[in-house]
C-alpha cells in the first residue's frame, strides 16, 4: 500500500488507520469511538489492530491507499505497517510497546518509550530537526508532510534507537527519577479499584513526576494527582477510545463538582472541567498555581463524584 494524506483521497478505495472514515473509505482500523473496526480486528492500539489485520489475508481489502486525518505516534506506526508489512511484522512486538507508549503513555522497556519520545520530538516544531516551514502549514498539510517524513525514519529508528539519543534523554532522565521517587517512597500511589482510581501524592519540594511513569505505575484510568496544594483529576486516554484489554471505568462528568468548588475557592483560581468528550480531560484550578480548599476535602468529593455520577462517555456506542 502507499501513503495518501487524508485531504487528497477524495473517492480513491483506502484503508483509514487511527482515524475516521472518508470518501473511498472501503476499511477503518481503528481504536476510535464508533470508528466500525471489525471486532476480529479489536485491540488497545491501532498499531496492532492493523497487524491483526495483516494476519488476516483473506480478510485484506481491495485498496491501494492507506492514510490518517491526523498525526501520532499510534497513528504512524499503523501506517507504517501498512505500507512496509515486511519490515514491521520483523518489528511486531516493538512497535505495538512503541505506540501504546505513545498513545497511553505507559511503556514496557525504556526502548519502546524512546521511540516514542522520538517520534514525538520530530513532531514537535520546538525539537524537530525537520524543515521550518512544514510547522507553519495548516493542520491537515502539516500531518502530510510529518507522514512523509517520519515513515523514512522509522526503519532506521527500529535499527538504533541510541542513534536519536538527543531526542530522548531528557524524556528519558526524567523516566529515571519518576520510578526513584516512587520506588523510595516519596511518592505514593493509592489504588481505589471500585473506582478505578489512583490517588497519588507527590510532596510540593519534588518535581511533577512524568506521566508515563504515572500511567506504567497504576492501571487505573482515574488518576488524581495531590502535588502539595496543587490539585489535579486525569482521565487517561484508555477511557476515550475503544479500550480491550482491560474494563475501564466510564468517564463522568465533573462539570457540577467544578460548579461545587468554585462556590468556595478563592479567586483568582477557578476550577475547570475539560468535559468527558476530551481525549484526555482534567479537573483543574486555572488561574492559580495551589488550591485554597483543604485537599482531603478535594479528594473525598472527587471520590463521591465518581461513585455518584452517570457514565457520560461510551467509546462502544
Amino acid at each position: 500500500m502507499r501513503y495518501v494524506p487524508y485531504d487528497e483521497l477524495r473517492s480513491e478505495p483506502n484503508v483509514i488507520v487511527d482515524g475516521s472514515a472518508t470518501g473511498g473509505t472501503l476499511l477503518t482500523l481503528s481504536h476510535w469511538p464508533q470508528s466500525g473496526t471489525p471486532l476480529e480486528f479489536a485491540a488497545d492500539t491501532s498499531a496492532e489492530i492493523v497487524f491483526r489485520y495483516l494476519d488476516r489475508p483473506a480478510a485484506n481489502v481491495n485498496a491501494a491507499a492507506v492514510s490518517n486525518n491526523h498525526f501520532d505516534e499510534d497513528g504512524l506506526i499503523g501506517i507504517f505497517a501498512m505500507v512496509d508489512p515486511a519490515t514491521a511484522l520483523r518489528y511486531r512486538d516493538r512497535l505495538i510497546a512503541a505506540a501504546t507508549a505513545g498513545d497511553f503513555g505507559v511503556y514496557s522497556s525504556r526502548e519502546a518509550a524512546r521511540m516514542a519520545f522520538t517520534i514525538s520530538a520530530f513532531a514537535d516544531d520546538a525539537t524537530s530537526p525537520l524543515p521550518r516551514e512544514i510547522f507553519n502549514l495548516p493542520y491537515a498539510a502539516q500531518s502530510a508532510a510529518l507522514y512523509r517524513k517520519l515513515l523514512a525514519v522509522i526503519p532506521p529508528l527500529l535499527a538504533d534507537v541510541n542513534t536519536y539519543r538527543r531526542f530522548w534523554e531528557e524524556d528519558d532522565r526524567a523516566l529515571t527519577a519518576g520510578e526513584e521517587m516512587i520506588d523510595q517512597g516519596a511518592v505514593t500511589i493509592e489504588e481505589k479499584a471500585d473506582l478505578d482510581l489512583a490517588v497519588i501524592r507527590i510532596p510540593p519540594n519534588e518535581p511533577m513526576v512524568h506521566a508515563y511513569v504515572l500511567n506504567t505505575r497504576t492501571p487505573r484510568s482515574r488518576l488524581l494527582v495531590i502535588h502539595g496544594q496543587h490539585v489535579e483529576l486525569r482521565y487517561r486516554y484508555e477511557g476515550w477510545v475503544q479500550f480491550r484489554s482491560r474494563v475501564v471505568a466510564p468517564r463522568v462528568d465533573l462539570s457540577p463538582l467544578a460548579v461545587e468548588l468554585n462556590a468556595e475557592e478563592t479567586p483568582p483560581g477557578t476550577w475547570e472541567f475539560d468535559g468527558v468528550e476530551g481525549i484526555t480531560p482534567s479537573l483543574h484550578l486555572r488561574g492559580a498555581p495551589a488550591t485554597s480548599l483543604p485537599v482531603d476535602s478535594i479528594e473525598a468529593r472527587v471520590e463521591h463524584h465518581l461513585r455518584t455520577g452517570a457514565p457520560a462517555w461510551n467509546p462502544f456506542a
